[in-house]
């Protein structure tokens, strides 16, 4: 890796519109005469923002806004957030949640790094990283703001722009050589394999240093040598996942340590052996075939870093095989007398790992989508039953009973009526239940769609919602229980069709940091393709995957994903496994954004649907704690939906 260049703001151009246009956020004063009094006697204030704001969940009734200030006292610089009191807080959030996200007076000297983020639509917001891995709720900047906080923090401290991604920026990124010097000696002599190979150092730094030459006869480093090695990645997050990783190997099979010695045995011998051993064993069907001829430009390709969660298959088996499906005498061996489910959490994981027999969908998906609460009885369910029914052909009635005077001064309703028209008639035609002219059962999908409109009118109709009705429908085959389980799963996936897009956002953002914390070189060609929108990921997590396997696979796909088991955000690693999966063909043939929105999309079909879940688990238990971090609080499907308007529907009719 080269040493990274020295970036210096003021050629920036963010920095330089700062300086132009000035700031009155911006307190500055030789003489402190605009210290806050608040505060200690010598501090001065010398960045103050207010309206900068925290989203703990989806609803935007519960944001929290406050002031964000610089406080300058003597040769230290803190930073400090507080959330406003009284008449201009919000009365949604508990006075606890309020201590819980105030930042209190944090020395700049703590902090690791700053990433600024400028969304196509919304507000710019910065993520604050902290030296020991945290990182601090995202600051939503309102009314602007991000570039004069920079340009303070540049003024009293050094701070640089990352070699590796432009927006993060590095706030004093140097140490004591000393320090380094021990910390390099110490490293390898703790974390070392019998091949003689550091863990500490990650796999492409690996290639780097035996194909350079540096590295001595036994395999290891001089001192002179790791001192210029940590020097180089002083927090390098591919170096500490490295470690991580073979924290949690541990708890994801009993094979860990004859696995981790020959991971390291391979690279020692080749560092490309695991890719080149999986290219060579690669199945015509893990490609898309109209990607094929691409093989002619093998001599073309770029050099593509090793992964460091890259395994043979044959001395490591990901998390617990799979099961055969649930099956009735084991579904009826988890309820009581009086019909509760008695161990919530086995059936979970005997869902996850086995997912259900056909038959016993119809009984099994409503516990799973929360439309039946687990511990409720055989009579409290029929009596639900029987109640939500009513309710239903009560909403019903409302669309039913508009006559065609009315429907023409009803604009909402006919525009509505037309787009789930439209889209019914092309969902699942395929399948022998929805084929055919006149079919009683897109009846049926029109009529339910038409009144969830009416039920959740906020939020409408958009494309996309007839894909996620149409297996619900095919389980359940009644009418009013698919509706009442698609309202159930809408109160998960609302969130994807609102307006402000908020609820992808937060998706795809998780799915950039998960990358970036699972796959450093994936996340690096990313960057420099500028593709870290992940919008090629935009109908995956739409619609769960609906459109990328055949109808019974996305079935056992979504009741694994509905277990919530091992994480409620398993669709996120989900998309990383398969992004993992193709990394060498991404990475290789440099796919710009153009290039892998195709590919992704050629992908549909041909993904090994075992093979993903089973490498989302293990990412899941790889990443930990580091991983959970990374989804930002009240991602969908965590939280019902926000009473907001609907996503807009020429947008989603171009993506899907």
């Amino acid at each position: 890796m080269q040493e990274p260049e020295l970036h210096d703001l003021s050629d920036d151009a963010d920095y330089a519109a700062s300086l132009r246009h000035g700031s009155a956020s911006m307190m500055r004063s030789d003489s402190g005469k605009h210290s806050s009094s608040s505060e200690h006697d010598g501090a001065e204030v010398v960045f103050l923002k207010d309206n900068v704001t925290i989203h703990p969940t989806q609803f935007a009734s519960e944001r929290i806004s406050g002031r964000l200030r610089l406080i300058k006292h003597g040769s230290s610089l803190s930073m400090t957030w507080i959330p406003y009191n009284g008449q201009n807080s919000n009365a949604r959030v508990s006075e606890k949640d309020r201590n819980l996200y105030t930042i209190r007076s944090v020395p700049l000297t703590e902090v690791r790094s700053i990433r600024r983020h400028t969304p196509a639509l919304g507000w710019q917001y910065i993520i604050i990283v902290l030296a020991t891995g945290l990182a601090f709720p995202p600051l939503y900047f309102y009314n602007g703001g991000v570039k004069e906080f920079l340009a303070t923090i540049k003024q009293h401290l050094f701070l640089v722009r990352s070699a590796e991604d432009a927006n993060v920026f590095l706030v004093n990124d140097f140490q004591n050589p000393l320090q380094r010097t021990l910390s390099s000696l110490e490293l390898p002599r703790v974390l070392s394999v019998a091949s003689g190979v550091s863990v500490g150092d990650t796999f492409s730094d690996l290639n780097q240093e035996r194909t350079s030459g540096d590295v001595n006869q036994d395999g290891s480093l001089s001192i002179s040598q790791y001192n210029e090695r940590q020097r180089q990645r002083v927090h390098d997050p591919a170096r500490d996942l490295s470690i991580q990783v073979l924290e949690k190997f541990s708890l994801v099979t009993k094979f860990a340590r004859e696995t981790t010695s020959q991971l390291f045995r391979d690279n020692h011998s080749n560092g490309y052996g695991a890719i080149e051993r999986r290219s060579n064993n690669q199945s015509p069907s893990d490609y898309p075939q109209k990607a094929s001829h691409d093989s002619n430009r093998a001599p073309e390709k770029s050099p593509v870093p090793p992964d460091s969660l890259e395994f043979d298959k044959e001395s490591m088996v990901w998390g617990k095989p799979r099961q055969p499906p649930l099956g009735s005498d084991e579904w009826e061996a988890f309820f009581d007398s009086e019909g509760r489910i008695i161990y919530s959490e086995a059936f979970r994981k005997r869902i996850f790992y086995g997912g259900v027999e056909h038959k016993l969908r119809k009984e099994v998906w409503p516990f799973l989508l929360g439309y039946h609460a687990f511990d409720s009885t055989d009579a409290e369910r029929e009596y639900l039953r029987a109640v939500k029914k009513s309710e239903f052909e009560t909403i019903k009635k409302q669309w039913q009973s508009i006559s065609p005077e009315q429907a023409k001064r009803f604009t909402k309703f006919r525009e509505r009526k037309g787009l789930i028209e439209k889209d019914v008639v092309r969902t699942d035609r395929s399948l022998s239940y929805y084929d055919g002219d006149d079919n009683p059962n897109v009846n049926l999908l029109r009529d339910i769609l038409l009144t969830y409109s009416f039920y959740n009118f906020d939020l409408g109709y958009c494309q996309g919602m007839s894909d996620l009705l149409s297996p619900i429908l095919y389980v359940m085959e009644d009418e009013s229980e698919s509706f009442w389980c698609f309202v159930s799963l809408m109160e998960r996936l609302g969130p994807n069709f609102n307006r402000d897009q908020s609820g992808m956002h937060s998706q795809l953002f998780a799915v950039t940091k998960l990358v970036e914390l699972l796959d450093v070189p994936l996340h690096n060609h990313f960057t420099q393709k500028d593709c870290l929108n992940y919008f090629f990921c935009f109908r995956w997590v739409l619609i769960q995957f609906k459109r990328e396997f055949e109808f019974d696979k996305t079935m056992r796909l979504w009741e694994i994903l509905w277990t919530h088991y091992p994480s409620e955000h398993l669709h996120l690693y989900v998309c990383v496994a398969i992004l993992k999966r193709h990394r060498s063909k991404i990475i290789g043939e440099q796919m710009d954004f153009d290039t892998l929105l195709k590919f992704i999309n050629e992908l549909s079909g041909h993904i090994d649907l075992d093979a993903v879940v089973r490498d989302a688990e293990a990412l899941c238990i790889c990443a930990g704690e580091n991983g959970a971090a990374s989804i930002p609080p009240g991602t969908p499907p965590s939280l019902p939906v926000d009473d907001v308007l609907l996503y807009p529907q020429q947008e989603l009719d171009d993506i899907l």
